[in-house]
């Protein structure tokens, strides 16, 4: 679950990072530092949010019965899954033009007022942290009890976002976001995949699905999930040595169809205007 939750830590960690870093960049470009005050309170908040939604849904679910903890684990696994498949199409669609979003928004919000402009800041932040919070807590469920991987792995993500986040601003390095975000979406998916098939299963223990004891393969003896192998599959794809027809049925429905229409080419933009040079995808925040 290390490498699983890196990703998660890295990818949901470097959207908010840039997130921020052009709302900053934007404010001192314009010359509306006094505003910055403003900003950093909504992301604050919005940071806020999420460890509160996380130490809430841990609690819950630590008061819970047996099948009634795989029944609310479950569902948070599809909520995950949901999440993170809204996300990586989301962000395909909108890589191109979120700067320019931002900064018309923060226009708008810096015409209102200090409270539009901390609202704004907490909304931008706050989904980001939401889905962390939802992802983290599939994947930790995933891994079981015992292990510190998940936290280690996160953090690890976490920590790597925040400093390319201050490097892509600051202008001391640069790199192409779309294919970043192409690479990490078709890793997500899998990852997603798992999640997908941890939930299910955790239904199936919570009697809300059939099938817990129909299994599509057993490969406890040759391959088991405490081999380097199978902790290595478990680790990233969420690999169960025991997987029913269902998970299995899920997982291949799931990878088969998203990866298909993540990776189908989109429709050719519009052509420039003669003598105008066609829009790149930006690969920095940083304004002079």
């Amino acid at each position: 679950m290390l490498l699983s939750s890196a990703l998660i830590g890295l990818r949901e960690g470097l959207e908010a990072a840039l997130v921020v870093s052009i709302l900053v960049a934007f404010l001192v470009k314009t010359d509306k530092r006094a505003s910055l005050r403003w900003v950093w309170a909504g992301v604050a908040a919005a940071l806020a949010l999420s460890v509160g939604f996380g130490t809430v849904i841990t609690y819950t679910s630590t008061q819970m019965s047996f099948e009634q903890q795989e029944i609310f684990g479950g569902t948070m696994s599809l909520v995950a899954v949901a999440f993170v498949t809204w996300m990586i199409f989301w962000m395909r669609a909108t890589a191109r033009t979120i700067a320019a979003e931002l900064r018309g928004k923060l226009s708008e919000a810096l015409r209102l007022g200090p409270v539009a402009v901390v609202l704004m800041a907490f909304l931008a932040v706050g989904r980001e942290g939401l889905e962390t919070t939802v992802l983290f807590y599939a994947n930790v469920e995933a891994a079981g009890q015992g292990t510190t991987q998940p936290l280690t792995g996160f953090l690890i993500g976490i920590g790597t976002a925040v400093v390319l986040g201050y490097l892509i601003y600051r202008g001391a390095i640069t790199f192409n976001l779309g294919k970043f975000f192409k690479i990490t979406g078709v890793l997500l998916i899998f990852v997603a995949a798992g999640i997908l098939g941890y939930g299910l299963h955790d239904l199936q223990e919570g009697r809300v699905l059939p099938g817990l004891h129909t299994l599509a393969f057993d490969l406890s003896g040759p391959l088991p999930e405490d081999s380097w192998v199978g902790a290595l599959l478990k680790g990233f794809f969420n690999y169960s040595a025991q997987t029913t027809v269902l998970q299995a049925v899920a997982w291949v429905l799931y990878v088969g169809l998203v990866l298909t229409l993540f990776l189908m080419p989109r429709k050719a933009s519009t052509p420039a205007p003669a003598g105008e040079a066609p829009a790149r995808q930006p690969v920095t925040v940083k304004e002079n």
